[in-house]
């Protein structure tokens, strides 16, 4: 099995290093093929959307929208996914950041009783959600 780090998946999303796009599309590629194992962290895809976010300016849609391509790669194992495409389902129809998202949605799950925040909208989202 190998982990796959951040700027695997920055190289081959934004092809702006050639000799780099190419050694991730072919770890990914033998991912895809079966013949090798890939995993990743939590931390590894917020760090692609803070990445993309703040240093490549994407916007909104085009970050749920990279985001959800990510976790729709089933040859990558992410150990939070379903929490994940949680967290961009309310992202994508919110004015919420992704990390809001992901613990609404972390909250809702244990069940917590109240979310502690002085961020008014994010416990109003806490309540609808």
């Amino acid at each position: 099995m190998i982990f796959v780090d951040t700027n695997y998946f920055l190289r081959f999303l934004l092809k702006d290093n050639s000799e780099q796009y190419s050694i991730a599309k072919n770890l990914f590629l033998s991912g895809a093929k079966g013949k090798t194992e890939l995993f990743t962290s939590l931390i590894v895809f917020f760090e692609i959307y803070w990445v993309l976010k703040s240093y490549y300016e994407k916007n909104k849609d085009e970050l749920n929208k990279t985001l959800n391509k990510i976790l729709n790669l089933t040859f990558i194992v992410f150990h939070e996914k379903e929490r994940l495409v949680n967290s961009l389902k309310i992202y994508k129809k919110t004015t919420l950041s992704l990390e809001d998202c992901y613990n609404l949605v972390l909250a809702k799950e244990l069940p917590v009783k109240d979310f502690a925040s002085f961020d008014e909208k994010l416990k109003k989202y806490f309540k609808s959600v």
